[in-house]
Parts: C-alpha cells; sequence; structure tokens
C-alpha cells in the first residue's frame, strides 16, 4: 500500500509539474507577444514622427528658397547655408535621431489640371490607357461637363440628368473639382482608370489671385502649361511622340540640374518632338507643392509616410499653407 501511495505521489507531482511547464511556457510567450507589440508600437510611432520630421524640414527649405531672390541665391553665404532642395531629385535619407527620413518634392504644375486643361490636354492626358476613341470622347466631355456652370450636356457628356438616373444618384458639381477623387464620380472614369494612373497625372490647385505669376503665364497661353522639371514620368509619356527612351533621357538630365532653356530641352528631344510638345510645356513653377516623407525607426523595418500639399503664400506669418494631408 505504501509503494502505491508513492507511485501515485510520483506521478500527480509529475503532472502538476508539466501543468507549470506549460503554464510558464504560455506566460513566456504571452510576455514576448507583449514585448514586440510594444516595440512595435514604439517603433512606428517614432517613424511617423520621423516623417513628421521630414515634412516640417521640406516645408522650411521651401520657405526658405522662396525667399530667396536671384540676386541674394550668387552670394557665397546663400550658397554654403542654403542649399536648394529639388524638384523631383533623388535626395538622401537624412539621419533623424535613432532614425532617418526620405523626402520627394512635387510641384503640381507637373501635372495637368482638371480645372484649367482644355479639349487637347484633357485627350493627352488619357494617353496611353489604350481606351477606344469613343471612351476617351465620353470621358473628355463628361470632365469638362462637370466643371462648367450650365446643365446643357455636350455631345458624349453628362450633367445631373445623367447622374440622377444611376442606382446611387447625385447632382453634378457646375464648378471646379475640389479634389483629384471627385473624377470618381465623372462619367467614364472607372476605378480601375483612376488608380492605374490617371490620379498620378492630375491635379486641382490652382491660385486665385488675379496679379500671380502663374496668372500672369496663363493669360499668354491658351491651355495650361506643364513644367518639364515637375512632370512625373507617366505625364511625360502622355505628351506627343514622347518615348520611353526620351523619357529616360529627360529624367536623367534632372537628376543633376533643371532645364531653364528650351534649347537645352530640344537638344535632348530633336526638333521634331519638341515642336509637339512646346506647346504644353513651361519652365515656370508654381507655389503648390507635393511633399512626401517617409520615417524609418530602428533597423528600418518601422516606416510610417506622410503625404501633404502645401501652398508658398508670402502673406502668411508662417509663408506656407497646408492644403492636403495623408498619412499612410
Amino acid at each position: 500500500m505504501a509503494r502505491n501511495e508513492r507511485g501515485i505521489a510520483l506521478f500527480l507531482v509529475l503532472w502538476v509539474l508539466a501543468l507549470l511547464t506549460v503554464i510558464v511556457g504560455e506566460f513566456c510567450h504571452a510576455m514576448r507577444t507583449e514585448v514586440n507589440i510594444t516595440r512595435n508600437f514604439k517603433e512606428e510611432t517614432e517613424a511617423r514622427y520621423f516623417a513628421l520630421a521630414g515634412i516640417n524640414r521640406a516645408v522650411l527649405e521651401l520657405v526658405r528658397n522662396d525667399r530667396i531672390t536671384p540676386k541674394e541665391e550668387n552670394t557665397e553665404e546663400v550658397v554654403e547655408t542654403a542649399p536648394r532642395w529639388r524638384v523631383n531629385a533623388e535626395l538622401p535619407p537624412v539621419p533623424y535621431g535613432t532614425g532617418q527620413f526620405t523626402v520627394v518634392l512635387g510641384n503640381e504644375i507637373g501635372k495637368i489640371n482638371l480645372n484649367l486643361a482644355d479639349e487637347a490636354l484633357l485627350k493627352i492626358l488619357l494617353n496611353g490607357f489604350d481606351l477606344p476613341e469613343e471612351d476617351v470622347a465620353v470621358i473628355v466631355d463628361s470632365i469638362q461637363d462637370w466643371r462648367d456652370e450650365d446643365n446643357a450636356h455636350r455631345l458624349n457628356g453628362a450633367e445631373d440628368d445623367y447622374y440622377k438616373s444611376l442606382p446611387e444618384p447625385y447632382e453634378s458639381r457646375d464648378g471646379d473639382f475640389e479634389s483629384v477623387e471627385e473624377l470618381l464620380l465623372v462619367r467614364g472614369v472607372t476605378r480601375e482608370i483612376f488608380f492605374g494612373g490617371l490620379r498620378d497625372r492630375v491635379t486641382v490647385f490652382r491660385e486665385d489671385d488675379k496679379k500671380s505669376q502663374l496668372k500672369k503665364i496663363r493669360k499668354k497661353q491658351t491651355a495650361q502649361s506643364i513644367n518639364i522639371n515637375a512632370a512625373p514620368r507617366e505625364v511625360l509619356l502622355a505628351l506627343p511622340q514622347m518615348t520611353e527612351d526620351l523619357v529616360s533621357l529627360v529624367m536623367e538630365y534632372r537628376k543633376t540640374k533643371d532645364f531653364t532653356t528650351s534649347s537645352e530641352l530640344a537638344e535632348i528631344l530633336g526638333p521634331e518632338v519638341y515642336a509637339a510638345v512646346a506647346p504644353y510645356l513651361t519652365f515656370a513653377w508654381s507655389p503648390f507643392y507635393t511633399i512626401r516623407s517617409t520615417g524609418r525607426a530602428g533597423a528600418g523595418e518601422a516606416q510610417s509616410a506622410i503625404e501633404a500639399i502645401v501652398q508658398l503664400d508670402r502673406r502668411s506669418k508662417t509663408g506656407y499653407r497646408i492644403l492636403s494631408w495623408k498619412e499612410d
């Protein structure tokens, strides 16, 4: 009987030890999971603030560059202390605290403005989507109907009578586009077209000040102009007679400096292609800049991105205004 009792006691002790082992193992696993979650949250939070630091640094550079006059630009002090952050240039990562941020600058005049583009430029906007001519005509006419103030639609366009007949009815804007995403409401613009590259080619921002440099430029030209130094690859490819090789040459040139004269651009494109694209191009800048900042924390696995559109405004105390803000 004593031997049997000792055997049962040993068996119970082993079971208790096995149970404790499982409990301790589960506790350790839970603790490791909590530690990882906490570390990830900490690094993601840090990455967001690193990205925010990149936005603030980019705004500082843009405001400083905007306030530098050409006369000041030639001084030795400005060259040493105020290097320009160029649009569409490959900017190196900037160390910040225990991480870093990377900034990409864009200028909205490098895109096609939905509120200013004429019919010819709207057709160019749709180059490369392999759409039938009928679909292109529908989208071009519908964009113009969406932004005009009357309720009479063009031959292939759409107004309230069409939009109110949809399963989820709504009315036409009959005014300027207020956001790029508004294109998804326009007849003929599908999600495949929009997210397939159309949204990266367009903008809606423009100055209302009649005395602005941008307005003076547009008075001299019948269509909206696109800055050759700010245009993304998708917009360059959409221009008449532009090929992948020519676009690559333009992008390669812009890595080190901006185009400043027509002769520089004509030398790369050739006289025939230059003549085809020249009516749509300009070297002027707009005060609307896109800033995309990516912050990285730790070993670089945790990252966060912020994209902001800012307008430089010398009349403002800060020198700028934030018009759009998107995170991740």
